[in-house]
């Protein structure tokens, strides 16, 4: 069989860019989709696209809550490889690195590593997307490697990097600049004036990041269009009921011909339905149900999943081809959607064993007992049984002359 082809498509790769590297440039690196700094939630929203690789690079950290480790490995969950570096990229790959996130570049390695530990080490203050998110301030990282470089290259003793350090880690990133920092460093006048040429001048350490996490994220998606595998999943258990909700809320829904409606539009249109309590009703019955088999210790084995969703997909009528598609207007990516089988199939299990799985608990013929006189089948087989038989009709024959 063929490999298939390398030729990265632009949603392959969804790149979370800010002020670590403009979205232009980025898209010149690699084909990609570029959306503004993540927040909670925006990983989530992007899986029933089924990008190949997201490159997880800026993200907001005060204004809103930020991206929550758990819809980290919800995206591994779903078969998305996870890259990240430079800002709160590098930040979420060394908390979730031994999971299968793959961290890219120096912020990455000094957390990793230990040399940092504050997500203010990355924080910094920038404009809006209209302007381009172009930063106002210094991040303490920058500071690190321009402090680094200057060493390096034996322009800068100890003494006067510890100085420079701490007095930039005194400073509030909002208003962190190289000004007030060389301004605040305890340093002779000759050398503060020195390294005010020196300092402003290193390479920015993000920005190498970044590119280097977007191409890195790029190269996976290649080898994927090439028949490599995806990254492992995770291990653990089922999301918790935050992550739940968000990604029912925030998870688009991907509908044929193009059309992108979010999730949670649709299901406020659901809750406005005339059927919605009956359909709330029963989703939760389901849902009641597995959650009350996981409290047990059953587990879905992976046959019982499968053969749950191929159930699900002959009822819907899909055939094998547009799976994909089917679930993407469900708003469900790959992993949302084995939850879900993995809900059914801890369903019928718990169903197959409930004369045993409670005390005194209700038989086969209990529960058909119960659905029949709840829906009023109970009553029009009652009424078949007493009728009289139909008498049989019988075609006039004809005569011939």
């Amino acid at each position: 069989m063929k490999p298939a082809s390398a030729r990265l498509r632009p949603g392959d790769v969804v790149a979370f860019l800010g002020p670590s590297l403009p979205a232009e440039e980025a898209r010149r690196l690699a084909p990609c989709r570029v959306l503004p700094p993540a927040r909670a939630g925006d990983l989530l929203a992007v899986l029933p696209a089924r990008p190949l690789a997201i490159a997880l690079v800026d993200g907001l950290f005060d204004t809103v809550p930020s991206v929550w480790p758990r819809e980290v490995l919800a995206a591994l969950d779903a078969g998305v490889a996870v890259f990240g570096g430079a800002s709160m990229g590098a930040l979420r790959a060394a908390e979730l690195a031994a999971h299968g996130v793959v961290g890219v570049g120096r912020v990455f390695g000094w957390y990793r590593d230990g040399v940092i530990d504050d997500d203010g080490e990355v924080a910094l203050l920038h404009g809006r997307a209209e302007d381009g998110f172009r930063p106002f301030t210094l991040p303490l990282v920058q500071v690190r490697a321009a402090l680094e470089e200057a060493r390096g290259a034996g322009e800068l003793g100890p003494s006067a990097a510890r100085a420079v350090l701490a007095a930039a880690a005194a400073i509030p990133y909002t208003q962190r600049t190289w000004p007030a920092v060389l301004r605040d460093a305890r340093l002779a006048p000759a050398e503060r004036a020195r390294l005010a040429e020196r300092l402003p001048r290193a390479p920015d350490v993000k920005r190498a990041d970044a590119e280097a996490c977007l191409l890195a994220a790029a190269a996976f998606a290649r080898a994927r269009r090439q028949g490599a595998p995806p990254p492992p999943r995770p291990a653990g258990g089922p999301p918790p009921a935050h992550l739940r909700r968000t990604r029912l809320a925030r998870a688009a829904t991907l509908l044929p011909g193009g059309a992108e409606v979010p999730s949670g539009e649709v299901l406020a249109a659901l809750a406005r339905r005339p059927d919605a309590r009956r359909l709330a009703a029963d989703g939760l019955r389901r849902a009641a149900l597995a959650a009350l088999a996981r409290s047990m210790g059953l587990a879905a084995e992976e046959a019982e999943t499968a053969e749950a969703e191929r159930a699900w997909l002959r009822r819907a009528g899909v055939r094998t081809s547009r799976r994909a598609a089917f679930l993407a207007a469900c708003g469900l990516d790959d992993g949302a959607a084995r939850r879900l089988c993995e809900d059914l199939a801890l369903e019928a299990r718990l169903l197959g064993m409930a004369e045993r799985a409670v005390p005194d608990g209700p038989s086969w013929e209990e529960g058909l007992a119960l659905a029949a006189r709840l829906g009023g089948a109970w009553v029009e087989e009652a009424q078949r049984l007493v009728a009289p038989p139909a008498k049989p009709r019988h075609r006039a024959r004809r005569r011939t002359p």
